[in-house]
Order: C-alpha cells, then sequence, then structure tokens
C-alpha cells in the first residue's frame, strides 16, 4: 500500500511542515498525519509520481524551483504565493519537493510544526543509491515521454538539484555525498527552525512521540506502516513499462503509416493517436 495522489480538502490549512528528506519513512509519516489532523498530507512523490493525469503538482513545483535563488523579492512572492495556492486544502506537507523548501514554506505557514522524519544514517544511504542507480534523468525522461507529469521530473530533478547546491553545497550522487547531505540537511534545519519548532521523529517510534509533538490523542487505529522502498521502486517499475508500451505503439503504428504511406489521413490520424496519448 502507498500513499496516492489525493485531492484538496476544502478549509484544510497546512499544520505540520515535513523537514525529512526522502526515503525516511515519508509514505507512513503522511498517512499518520492524514489521520491525526483529519485531512489530506501533500506527499509530494505521490502527487507528481504516480502518473496522475492533472500536470499542476510538478509544473508548479517547477515553476516556484527553477530560479532558486529569488534575485527579487518579487521573484520570490511570485514563487510562494504559487506554492501557497497549490497546498491550499492540505493539511501537511512532505518529501522530495517539499523537504528542500522548509523556510520557504515557514514564511508561508509560519505557526506550522516543522517535524523531521529520520532513518538510521547507512540504511537511508543504501536506500538512496537505489533511487539515484535506477533513475537517471535523461533516460527517465525518454521513458516517460509519454506519460502525464511524470515526463516533467527530469526537469524538476534539475531544479532540486540547484537547490541542493545552493543549500548543501553538493549533489547526491555517491554514497559518501548522500551521507554528507543526510547530515547537512539536519543542520540546515537546526540553522533555519527554531528549536520550539523543530521536531525529529521516526515512523519506527509509531504514534507516542507524533502524537506528543502535535498535541493530539493516540487515535485508535493501528499505526499506518507503508514501504517506501518498495512503493517507489513499484511505481517507478510500473510507469516504464507504461511508458515503454506507449513507445512500442507508436513505434508500431508510425512503421504502419509508413507502410500505407504518409498521406493527410494517415498524419490525422497520427495527430490524433498522439493526443490520446497525452
Amino acid at each position: 500500500m502507498a500513499v496516492a495522489f489525493l485531492p484538496p480538502k476544502p478549509g484544510s490549512k497546512v499544520q505540520v511542515i515535513g523537514g525529512g528528506l526522502p526515503r525516511t519513512g515519508t509514505n507512513s509519516f503522511c498517512a499518520a498525519l492524514s489521520i491525526l489532523l483529519d485531512g489530506p498530507a501533500y506527499h509530494a512523490g505521490a502527487q507528481y509520481g504516480t502518473g496522475t493525469t492533472d500536470e499542476t503538482h510538478i509544473l508548479t513545483l517547477i515553476d516556484v524551483t527553477k530560479n532558486f535563488p529569488y534575485q527579487t523579492a518579487d521573484d520570490k512572492r511570485r514563487a510562494l504565493t504559487k506554492l501557497d495556492r497549490l497546498l491550499d486544502g492540505y493539511v501537511a506537507t512532505s518529501d522530495s519537493g517539499m523537504s528542500q523548501l522548509v523556510p520557504e514554506l515557514m514564511e508561508l505557514y509560519p505557526d506550522a510544526k516543522v517535524i523531521c522524519t529520520t532513518r538510521d544514517r547507512d540504511s537511508w544511504v543504501r536506500s538512496m543509491m537505489m533511487i539515484v542507480k535506477a533513475s537517471q534523468p535523461r533516460l527517465a525522461g525518454f521513458i516517460f515521454f509519454w506519460i502525464p507529469s511524470v515526463r516533467h521530473l527530469p526537469t524538476l530533478v534539475d531544479s532540486l538539484t540547484n537547490i541542493h547546491l545552493q543549500r548543501y553545497g553538493l549533489i547526491t550522487d555517491s554514497p559518501e555525498s548522500a551521507l554528507e547531505t543526510y547530515d547537512r540537511h539536519h543542520r540546515h534545519l537546526e540553522e533555519v527552525v527554531p528549536k520550539d519548532k523543530l521536531v525529529y521523529y521516526n515512523v519506527q517510534d509509531g504514534w507516542g512521540p507524533l502524537c506528543k509533538a502535535l498535541g493530539k490523542p493516540i487515535p485508535d487505529v493501528p499505526f499506518p506502516r507503508l514501504n517506501d522502498a518498495g512503493d517507489a521502486e513499484k511505481v517507478f517499475n510500473n510507469l516504464a513499462v507504461k511508458g515503454l508500451m506507449r513507445w512500442a505503439m507508436v513505434f508500431a503504428i508510425t512503421v504502419g503509416f509508413v507502410a500505407l504511406g504518409w498521406n493527410g489521413r494517415g498524419r490525422a490520424a497520427m495527430i490524433s493517436f498522439g493526443a490520446r496519448l497525452q
């Protein structure tokens, strides 16, 4: 079971800013927050990475992050306005695309608690390296060309990589740099988040620490324990298969049109087919 694409709930406001890096239990974290705060938690990876036809999420994140650091106050104001509009109706934020924007999110939601999900450092590095190796941006851009939302993933990765460079001074492309990123990210949070607003939390600890941090009673339901690594791999593999199948369809139909002759009717049919793939 994985966190899925969730629509906003009118009237909901961001109460928790997830400061934890991807692969730190963000699936379970969001599912738990949705229960505690009675509203949808914005898991960025699920919102733009599940092949949804709604490209608003990934295109907005690209728009917000592509010009970082902001050169003028107006640039920043426009970016934050778009981010606020995107998150209207959600009770919390988490995962890649959000955890890199903690200072900006704090400006939008000054009363929110920042909760940084944690994980054993060595285990996290191994998990991140699996993702880095499996999702090379240029290859992903080709495979996912016909898949809504995720076809824009290489552009978003470029923007987030730039933010990592600006804030941490390195790119996460090796076990050594991943470990350093993990540590620098925590130091960054401690520099920008007031002590009384920052909480470190491991989802393996269940309801207790999370409910205490939020001043909520422990709910009478099991803590949601979702598999970040397994779910991410499953989603990636399913989308890759879907993308390759669409390329195969395009190739087969193109060959057919060439064999039949590239006349006006053939061009119209190809245009119609391309529109259906979007």
